[in-house]
This record gives structure tokens, sequence and C-alpha cells, in this order.
């Protein structure tokens, strides 16, 4: 199975484009070790002929462009000019930063959306979505905790096998509804984690988590002794938006986990047994983008590597 991170920033990539912490300061200045990051999404595939997108980035365009794996095949004389190798795209939440990427994809270019049945009820309630041709682009329900195959648009199978589970976490910020309470309406279908291993059950394949609020006990041993996790790494601290004066939220808030303290994912994992843990999803805040951070180093010393674009990894 292969594997291509894409992007591997939170939403607004690093540098943000409208921010000047010190960490998108030393980005924009060339610093090397404060790498540039686009928007999180990954991709898969069980042939590396064929791949199926793990959420859609704002910033996917530049994805393709940046991953050679990803571009047209080149036409031969007398054939079509046109293709891609994206086959399907499976999507884990309705964020914008995770949903908007598929508007890139409006050239004709025939795939399938799998998400779950609220986030394509969101997909179908705006009109905006309808610019990818549903005769070239069916949208497919993805239920929890029932493995599937995606196809292609054409229905052939791609060689892996799904499943989508929810996780802690929230709904996307422009659905938030304030008069439903604490959960600002959330349901289960609104987070979810993608296991993704190929069909004929060569490996165990992985976990695809950017977005989780907690790791309660039931997600632990689900992810006990997994061979590579991909996990919700946006910030450092709880309240790190806060003191670093670049928002009014927690991490908490925003249905995330930090990365330390006693509630956070370094301590959560440090008995699970992963063999490969990769922080994803990171916001541009967080120290530990930084590579020559005390965190980065607190990090890696506790056996998690920090994503960037463009890294590859085989199962």
């Amino acid at each position: 199975m292969h594997i291509l991170v894409l992007g591997s920033a939170a939403g607004g990539g690093f540098p943000q484009w409208n921010c000047a912490c010190e960490g998108c300061r030393r980005a924009r200045a060339g610093d090397p070790a404060a790498r540039p990051r686009t928007q999180s999404s990954l991709a898969v595939s069980a042939d590396g002929a064929r791949w199926i997108l793990l959420n859609a980035s704002p910033d996917l365009g530049a994805q393709l462009l940046a991953n050679p794996a990803l571009h047209p095949p080149i036409a031969l004389e007398g054939s079509a000019t046109r293709g891609n190798p994206i086959a399907a795209a499976l999507l884990t939440n309705a964020d914008i930063d995770h949903v908007a990427g598929l508007l890139t994809l409006r050239e004709s270019h025939p795939f399938a959306v799998y998400a779950t049945p609220r986030v394509q009820g969101v997909l179908a309630a705006n009109p905006v979505f309808n610019v990818l041709n549903p005769a070239l682009v069916p949208r497919r329900p993805m239920s929890l905790c029932t493995p599937f195959e995606p196809a292609d648009a054409a229905g052939r199978p791609l060689g892996l096998e799904i499943e989508a589970f929810a996780v802690p976490g929230k709904v996307a910020l422009y659905l938030e509804d304030e008069a439903a309470g604490p959960s600002f309406g959330s349901v289960a279908e609104d987070t979810v984690a993608l296991r993704v291993r190929p069909a004929d059950g060569s490996s165990e394949g992985l976990f695809y988590i950017p977005g989780c609020a907690a790791l309660p006990g039931w997600l632990a041993d689900r992810l006990y002794g997994a061979p590579l996790v991909l996990f919700d790494g946006t910030t450092w601290t709880d309240d790190e938006m806060i003191r670093t004066g670049t928002g009014v939220k927690t991490a908490a808030r925003m249905g995330h986990m930090p990365m330390s303290g006693p509630d956070g994912s370094l301590a959560a994992f440090a008995s699970l047994n992963v063999a490969t843990k990769i922080y994803i999803h990171i916001n541009n805040t967080n120290p530990a983008l930084l590579e020559d951070s005390p965190e980065r180093r607190k990090a890696e010393a506790a056996g998690w590597h920090i994503a960037h674009d463009g890294l590859e990894l085989t199962l």
C-alpha cells in the first residue's frame, strides 16, 4: 500500500496568510527549520496507479502539481489528452479544509466521493458542489463501522478496505448551532477516523485521524499495536491560540486534542505500542512545526514524527 502526505498543516496552512506568529515569520523568511506546509490531505493506493484522496484540501491544486504520481498520464498519439490517477475521495468531516478541494476536481474528471450521510447531506445542501457533474462524480454514503472496498466512478474496486468510525470531535464550524447546547448540534457522523488496509489482507494498514478531541479507552484499545497512525497534531497546548493572541478558543473547543499535558496525545499514546506515530493537521501556531524547537525534541523523544508535505510511506 502506498501513502502520500499531500498536506500536513491545519486549516490556513503554514505559514498562514494572515498570521505573523514566530513560526509563520520564519517560514516566510525561508528558514529551513520552518518548512512550509499546505492543508491536510493524504492519497493512498493499493497499486500505485489508482489513488484515493483522504480529504480534499483547499490547496489540492498545488498538492497535485507537487506529486508526480498524481499527474495526468502522458497521452499516446490518437488518445485522449485528459485523465488523472485520482479515482475516489473519502471525507472525514465537512470542515472547509477537508472539502473545499473537491471544487478543484471539477473539470469533467470521473471519480467517486465517499462520506457519511451527514457529510453528504452538507455537500448536497450547498449548490456550489453541483459543479461536480453527478453523471461523472457519484456521491456514495459511507456507513460507520462497516468495512467496504471503495470503487471508482465506474464501479471498479480500488483494492483497499476502508472502515470509518466515529471519534470524539465536533461539527464543522460553519454548521455550529449554539442553541443545541454544548455539542453545538454535533452527531457521530460529523467526525470520523478511517482505517485503511489492503483488501487482500496483506497488511494491517493505517489509521488516519486528522481530527480528534479525546482518546477514550475504547479508541486506545482500537489503536493498540497498530503499524501506523496519523493523528491530530493541531496544537501543542490546549490554550495555545489564546496565549499566542491568534484566537479565542481552546483546542478542546475546536474539537482537537493537544499534544502535551496530562490529557494530551503524547501521554495517551505512550503505552499503546504503535509502531509508527505521525502527527498531521498541525496548526501554524504549534511550535512542534519548528525543527529546532524544544517541543519538537519532546515529540520526537516520545517516538513521534511530524508530518511534512511530500512524505511517502509504504505498508
